[in-house]
């Protein structure tokens, strides 16, 4: 099995596929409508510093780091 980790986590350059989303209804709502769904592949582009920016469904998207945490997301080989 592979390990799982949130996306706050993950280093710049990497590619994950998206597990499952946790927190209140209106942010998975959120997240779900922005592309963060089960299986989607996602990039990160920037970590280093402030948000999080990834590359998700064709769209860059920049998520604070307590969104991103509760994005829990495997390595993509």
């Amino acid at each position: 099995m592979r390990r799982l980790k949130s996306l706050d986590m993950v280093p710049e350059g990497k590619k994950v596929r998206v597990r499952y989303v946790y927190g209140g209804w209106g942010l998975i709502r959120r997240l779900y409508a922005l592309g963060f769904i089960p299986g989607e592949i996602v990039q990160v582009i920037k970590s280093s510093f402030g948000p999080i920016v990834v590359y998700v469904r064709g769209t860059r998207i920049a998520l604070g780091r307590g969104v991103a945490r509760k994005i829990i997301v495997e390595e993509v080989e």
